[in-house]
């Protein structure tokens, strides 16, 4: 099966940002530090990457992936853009899951929309973490 998934990038707080994922989206989370890397791998790692996420995921139990890694020294860093960088989306059976993701992102966070009825009839919301990262959140009211 073919998946879609995000994949987050941070200078230096990807194991800070999935763990707090982690702790509002439920799940098991996965990471690979720089520092794992064998040295005969060819990849010569800096001192200061070593405890870097080179790679992180985090699988939550409704099936959803999100990944992330830090960008180390030999690599330039771009930050995320503005604009919608994850949506999390469901149906009427999903509301109190994907509500209270909002909520838990929104603390600390900024340039929240309320999770609220939007005139086309779901729940609609959206909030930059305080992360950087900006989430979208719609629930439809009605299974189809």
């Amino acid at each position: 099966m073919v998946r879609l998934n995000p994949y987050l990038s941070f200078k230096n707080q990807a194991r800070e940002a999935l763990e707090f994922y982690r702790s509002v989206l439920g799940g098991e989370l996965d990471l690979s530090l720089f520092g794992d890397m064998p040295e005969e791998a060819g990849m010569p790692v800096a001192p200061e990457d070593r405890e870097l996420v080179m790679h992180g995921q985090l699988d939550t139990p409704a099936g959803l992936t999100l990944m992330a890694s830090d960008t180390g020294s030999m690599m330039p860093y771009v930050a995320p853009t503005s604009g919608v960088v994850v949506a999390l989306t469901g149906g009427p059976a999903d509301h109190d899951y994907v509500a209270g993701a909002y909520a838990q992102l929104a603390e600390g966070g900024s340039d929240a929309m309320p999770f609220d009825l939007a005139p086309w009839g779901d729940y609609y919301g959206q909030v930059t973490d305080r992360f950087g990262i900006t989430w979208m959140f719609d629930v439809g009211t009605q299974e189809g």
